[in-house]
């Protein structure tokens, strides 16, 4: 590697000039940067990323965590391209010119509804779908990444996301003309084919406008319950409907540093990426269970979806994978978006499967592992 080329550039990543600058065989430092705050579900996935870079690598390869410091989640990208930082999350639906064929899949989210996975394990189910579907399904998706001098090591998701409310919403009629505070372009269609209006409304001000009758529900995930304070302001909840997760979660490493790594320190990155993903997920279905339990013995209601609104959601969904297959084609040219959605739909009801068993995140990393991540050819991806 002509490591002069990238320091002219001004793209030698804090790894490389570290490596150069000591000239010592001793363990290497990556730094991952991620938006999350310090304690939060996602830095602490960060740091079992960290600890699992250390262990895997026997010590080889250490990894230094910047939980909302080094770079914002809006910064992340472009950081991780210029070598800002080595490696991080990126939320790629931030980005939707960047990440297009990634983005097709994160908009799918509500098919795990489709697949009537349990609740506590769609986020774990979606995660295996979204790493499968990029590293070994979507040659473009693995272009979009290196587009951006990165590549992608792994993915993650949330917990279901459903209607929390300051009023009962059980069935198609009382969803009609609510006011639903949304964040993601599919749950925003799903409201206005119902007969509802969708709202962008940040997630920090989320609390706020419930309380004060700005919207009459907010499509989260439970532990939003906790992490936004929603409980305070809540009085009614539908779980499962609409359903589906927020996946645009990846983990990604600068494509300089991925080319100076051996083999088996390459293996050593995308171990620990699973492990990334397994306690992001698993950390999400936890602290949903946790945050349900404690809505109902607050007193909160929480009431099962009418079946005339289970109808027209899963109406809406399979109409929807039409939409999402044109809109991608239209948008950003991708020709083979009907068959990346076949392609992950079947993926999807794949892991709806595998994830079915799990009761650890150690099993969890496991399965991620063996499925997936040991499968990448490391000589090879990323060339």
């Amino acid at each position: 590697m002509n490591c002069s080329k990238f320091i002219r550039r001004g793209l030698l990543p804090a790894f490389l000039a570290g490596t150069l600058v000591t000239g010592l065989a001793e363990a290497r430092t990556v730094s991952y940067a991620t938006g999350y705050a310090p304690g939060s579900i996602g830095a602490k996935a960060a740091e079992a990323f960290a600890t699992d870079l250390e262990e895997h690598s026997k010590g080889d390869l250490n990894a230094k965590v910047y939980a909302q410091s080094l770079l914002s989640f809006s910064e992340i990208p472009p950081g991780i391209r210029d070598g800002m930082a080595d490696s991080g999350m990126v939320l790629t639906p931030y980005f939707p010119s960047d990440f297009p064929s990634t983005n097709l899949a994160t908009e799918l989210t509500m098919l795990i509804e489709m697949a009537d996975a349990p609740t506590e394990k769609v986020g774990l189910a979606f995660a295996g779908a979204m790493a499968e579907y990029v590293f070994f399904n979507c040659p473009s998706c693995v272009q979009e990444y290196q587009q951006q001098n990165q590549l992608f090591t792994g993915g993650g998701g949330t917990s279901s996301y459903f209607l929390i409310c300051n009023q009962p919403v059980k069935t198609l009629e009382d969803i009609k003309g609510k006011r639903l505070r949304i964040g993601g372009a599919q749950w925003a269609r799903w409201a206005k084919e119902l007969g509802a209006t969708p709202v962008s409304v940040p997630q920090h001000e989320t609390y706020e406008a419930l309380s004060q009758g700005v919207v009459d529900c907010t499509v989260h995930s439970a532990p939003e319950l906790t992490i936004v304070k929603l409980m305070e302001v809540t009085s009614d909840m539908t779980p499962n409907m609409p359903g589906g997760v927020f996946s645009g979660v990846a983990s990604s490493v600068n494509a300089d540093v991925w080319q100076s790594l051996t083999a088996d320190q390459r293996r050593s990155m995308l171990h620990a990426s699973a492990a990334h993903a397994s306690a992001l997920s698993w950390g999400y279905a936890k602290i949903a269970a946790t945050n349900m339990q404690k809505a109902e013995e607050k007193g909160i209601k929480i009431h099962q979806p009418g079946a005339d609104l289970v109808k027209v959601t899963r109406e809406f969904i399979e109409k929807d994978l039409e939409t999402i297959a044109a809109k991608y084609a239209e948008d950003h040219g991708i020709e083979s978006s009907a068959e990346l959605v076949d392609s992950f739909r079947s993926l999807l009801g794949k892991w709806v499967e595998l994830v079915q068993d799990v009761e650890s995140r150690d099993e969890l990393t496991q399965l991620y592992w063996d499925e997936v991540y040991s499968k990448v050819q490391v000589d090879s991806y990323g060339q």
